[in-house]
């Protein structure tokens, strides 16, 4: 029915919303603003440079300079117009669920899945992180620790500020992710600290929101990652007979006509699935057959898209490139000495050392206040005079948020004479 989560949506007077917008650190107002806190989350995400860098990023293929072929951003941005849409039919906030749905991924290193996967292995074998349950980097948390820490917008006064985002949007980041339950999806009722999130699917959502933009996440991609390998050309005839009697199973259980599987057939079904299974009551779902038809699809997806043997060379491309830059930013802090090093390799790798020397200048505790930019005024995060192992943190963090372009320049200009 529609509006029927209304009276539990994150607005005024909730039981949720006061929680919702804390600030870890206030921000500036100004006389007139019209804007909601959520709203303001919104604008301060999509002008930072994590969002923009995603248009770069891979999302499941290797190119990110393909015109057709979804890139990170377009990801996002597909997460933000199917849950908008789901919430608006409900009674749900929106500006809260389009802040989360734009700001979900902004920790996604290169590469895609495969670059988190070589990143959290050699986080552990550095044991630069401590990890849980094998996890040590994984993008959700990464997220949380750009849009926290390492993002920088400047405010009226021309300085420059963390993002200090709301606790129900920083929720949404870090708690997008993990399977989708066969049970209905409810929000939890305490709005823990978010460092205790040691794992992907720790703990459900804050919010409804949340809830609905981890929906949104599997909704948007499943469908799009098809239309992408049917424009590489990767699967035969019979691959697409397989998916349409995927679909036919679901059309025959729910009494629906449709006929083929597309990226408009899976998001319109299951869109209007959960919009019409889902109550306060039971919690945000699928009807049984929609959640087994995407189980059917993720798993066709897996055999088919995922796995399929010309990923493997990009995976393997991706891994080798990864480790290098790291080895070699590494070399940078031998005996301790990181400004002397970066001045030596200077004039043989001018873009990487530009762009690694601004890093640490935002960051890190490295150079004196009167060497710092006098604009900067975000926390630092880097005390690798007291902590040598912060400067492999600053190395990892650096990496993390390259684009695939980014990071191939630098490969480049590290290995060439």
């Amino acid at each position: 029915m529609k509006g029927q989560f209304a009276q539990v949506a994150t607005i005024p007077g909730s039981k949720r919303y006061d929680c919702a917008i804390i600030r870890k650190k206030d921000l500036y107002t100004r006389q007139g603003d019209i804007r909601t806190p959520f709203g303001r989350d919104y604008t301060r995400i999509l002008h930072s440079t994590a969002y923009r860098r995603l248009k770069h990023k891979t999302q499941v293929f290797f190119s990110p300079e393909n015109d057709h072929i979804s890139t990170r951003i377009e990801h996002v941005n597909y997460v933000d117009s199917i849950a908008s849409t789901i919430c608006a039919y409900l009674g749900l906030n929106l500006e809260l669920t389009r802040a989360i749905a734009i700001g979900h991924d902004v920790g996604h290193p290169p590469f895609g899945h495969h670059g988190e996967q070589v990143l959290n292995e050699l986080v552990k074998r550095e044991k630069i992180w401590t990890g849980h349950q094998g996890q040590y980097f994984f993008h959700e948390k990464n997220g949380l620790r750009f849009v926290d820490s390492l993002e920088l917008l400047e405010g009226p006064d021309r300085r420059f500020y963390n993002l200090d985002l709301t606790y129900g949007v920083r929720d949404g980041i870090i708690s997008h992710c993990g399977e989708i339950a066969e049970t209905a999806l409810k929000p939890r009722e305490e709005a823990i600290p978010l460092s205790k999130f040691q794992t992907v699917n720790a703990y459900a959502p804050f919010t409804w929101e949340g809830c609905i933009v981890k929906y949104a996440d599997k909704i948007s991609y499943l469908g799009r990652d098809i239309e992408d390998a049917l424009k590489l050309e990767i699967l035969s005839d019979g691959q697409l007979q397989t998916l349409d009697h995927i679909l036919k199973i679901y059309s025959q259980r729910n009494g629906t006509t449709e006929q083929s599987v597309n990226n408009t057939t899976i998001i319109h079904t299951l869109v209007m699935d959960l919009c019409y299974a889902s109550t306060p009551a039971q919690g945000i779902c699928f009807s049984e057959p929609a959640y087994e038809l995407v189980n059917a699809i993720l798993d066709y997806n897996y055999h088919n898209i995922y796995t399929h043997h010309r990923l493997d060379g990009y995976k393997k491309y991706g891994e080798l490139i990864i480790n290098q830059v790291y080895e070699s930013l590494m070399e940078f802090y031998q005996d301790g000495d990181i400004q002397g090093q970066m001045a030596f390799y200077e004039k043989h790798f001018p873009v990487t050392i530009a762009s690694f020397r601004t890093w640490l200048n935002h960051y890190s505790d490295e150079y004196s206040e009167n060497q710092r930019d006098e604009r900067l005024n975000n926390v630092i995060l880097y005390h690798i005079k007291a902590d040598p192992k912060d400067y492999q943190r600053a190395v990892i963090d650096f990496i993390s948020g390259m684009t695939d372009i980014f990071i191939e320049k630098i490969y480049q200009e590290l290995i060439r004479f």
